[in-house]
C-alpha cells in the first residue's frame, strides 16, 4: 500500500464550535467547508490535516454514528511554556493536566476541545536515564 495522505476525522455534533477552536487557537486553515464536514490544514513545511464530520451524517455507517470518544491529539511545539500562557492564561482554556515535565522526555499540558478530544501540547525534553534506554535508535 502506498499512502498518499493520512489524517484524523473527528465525529462531532459541535461542528461550528470545533471549526473555530482549531482555526482560531491552533492555526488550521479551512480547505473545504460544508454544513456536515470541514477539512482543515495546518500550513508549513510539513502540512498537517484534520477533518471534522457531523457524526450523524449518512456517509458514516449507521452502527458507528456516535460522537468521538477516547481520542488524544499530540501537538509538538517549540515552546510549551509560551503555549500554556497563550491557551490557558490568555484564552482561558481549562487544563485537564497542568504543565509539567515528565521523566519520559516531554514537558506538556493537556486541554480539551469542544468535543472532549484531549489536546496534549508537548515540547520534547531530555528523558531520564531510565527512559532514555527505552528509546529505539534508527
Amino acid at each position: 500500500m502506498r499512502v498518499t495522505s493520512f489524517y484524523p476525522v473527528i465525529g462531532t455534533s459541535r461542528l461550528a464550535e470545533s471549526h473555530d477552536f482549531y482555526t482560531r487557537l491552533f492555526g488550521f486553515e479551512t480547505t473545504f467547508e460544508a454544513d456536515w464536514y470541514v477539512s482543515l490544514r495546518l500550513p508549513g513545511a510539513q502540512p498537517y490535516e484534520l477533518a471534522l464530520l457531523d457524526y450523524a451524517h449518512p456517509t458514516v455507517p449507521e452502527a458507528y454514528r456516535a460522537p468521538v470518544r477516547g481520542l488524544l491529539l499530540n501537538f509538538e511545539v517549540e515552546d510549551v511554556d509560551a503555549e500554556w500562557e497563550r491557551l490557558v492564561g490568555g484564552e482561558g482554556l481549562r487544563p485537564e493536566l497542568d504543565l509539567r515535565t515528565e521523566d519520559f522526555g516531554q514537558r506538556h499540558f493537556i486541554v480539551a476541545d469542544p468535543n472532549g478530544v484531549l489536546i496534549d501540547v508537548i515540547t520534547p525534553t531530555e528523558p531520564s536515564a531510565e527512559f532514555a534506554a527505552q528509546y529505539l535508535t534508527e
